[in-house]
């Protein structure tokens, strides 16, 4: 087995207000391999973004880590001083955001941008860093890179942007990358070509990549597994293949059939009644449960943690091998049923 290059243990992020504490993040655990691509999904607001953000030290205040710990080879980051965590992304952590313009300062040639992260964090002389500079253009597919170099960020189209963007991220060889929605505002094409580099990096260099996105095409064509998230937690992880064709969590069932599919021939796409809850009115037990069509009394009182699945690692009551069956009835137009009931009919559906 390797060793993971990031470890993300019980990471809480809560963010003060005048009328309270909001927890953003609760309790979020999972693992990056080198060479591996880790997707991660939700709806908006599930706390993906800002799972990368605390990754890489950028949380906006008054947001903060208040709980948990993250490693990256067996070292810990959260909590370096800002001066230390500067020195750390850059060098061992690239970022990937969603707008490469609010990524690149409009008033430098993109050349500058570059050769200014190569000699930061790779003491490289000026001259060495613009050949390298040049290089990392090549790389990522920017034509004529020797006459890009000096050229400004409003000279390059969108998908040329981000290419730069990619190019600043790998700038000093780091070893893991971060990218938040790399793809989002880019036509399908540029897209292809976006993900076919982001998987050559993590071949080639052996760079653990956390990919946040909402596109379970971009997932299913570019990681090697997937973490669901829901309302500041894990909901569900597991291989790309088996979270897409055997969910555990119900809300993953309702995520993968909200999908179109070629194979299928069906009027009526899944539809996942209600909406996220925001973070001052999380209710207790399990988060989901108000919108899930197989909760029982259990869910509505205790937390789930993540626990073995057929296919997967799901945070859901109908996979757990023990529970007090008084606690179990199904909760419906009836009141009744019982808990393995509703494992069975659960694992009907996702089978």
């Amino acid at each position: 087995m390797t060793a993971p290059l990031l470890e993300v243990r019980h990471l809480r992020v809560e963010f003060p207000t005048r009328h309270g504490t909001l927890l953003a993040l609760d309790d979020i655990s999972f693992d990056i391999a080198p060479g591996e691509v880790l997707g991660v999904v939700g709806e908006s607001g599930a706390g993906k973004s800002l799972t990368g953000a605390a990754i890489i030290g950028l949380l906006e205040p008054p947001g903060r880590i208040a709980g948990g710990e993250i490693l990256l080879e067996g070292r810990r980051i959260d909590n370096l001083p800002p001066d230390q965590m500067r020195r750390v992304r850059g060098r061992q952590i690239g970022a990937i955001f969603q707008d490469p313009l609010t990524s690149l300062n409009p008033l430098y040639t993109v050349g500058r941008q570059l050769v200014e992260t190569i000699t930061t964090h790779l003491g490289l002389s000026a001259k060495q860093a613009r050949a390298r500079a040049i290089e990392l253009l090549a790389a990522t597919g920017i034509p004529a890179p020797e006459a890009r170099v000096d050229q400004y960020p409003h000279q390059f189209s969108g998908g040329m942007r981000q290419r730069v963007v990619i190019a600043l991220a790998l700038a000093a060889d780091p070893k893991l990358i971060v990218a938040d929605e790399p793809t989002t505002a880019l036509d399908v094409s540029i897209q292809a070509q976006i993900i076919a580099l982001l998987k050559r990096v993590c071949r080639e260099q052996g760079a653990a990549v956390m990919l946040v996105t909402h596109d379970m095409g971009v997932i299913a064509e570019t990681c090697d597994r997937v973490a669901v998230m829901y309302a500041g937690r894990v909901a569900e992880i597991g291989p790309v293949h088996e979270v897409i064709h055997r969910p555990g969590h119900p809300y993953t069932v309702g995520l993968m059939g909200s999908i179109p599919s070629m194979d299928e021939d069906r009027e009526r796409l899944v539809q996942i009644d209600g909406a996220m809850p925001r973070l001052n009115a999380i209710p207790p037990g399990c988060a989901f449960h108000p919108r899930c069509p197989k909760a029982f009394d259990l869910c509505h009182v205790r937390r789930p943690e993540l626990m073995p699945a057929p296919a997967t690692t799901a945070a859901c009551w109908l996979h757990a091998s023990e529970v007090n069956e008084a606690s179990t009835s199904m909760v419906g137009p009836a009141g009744g049923g019982d808990h393995h009931g509703a494992r069975a009919a659960m694992q009907g559906d996702v089978a």
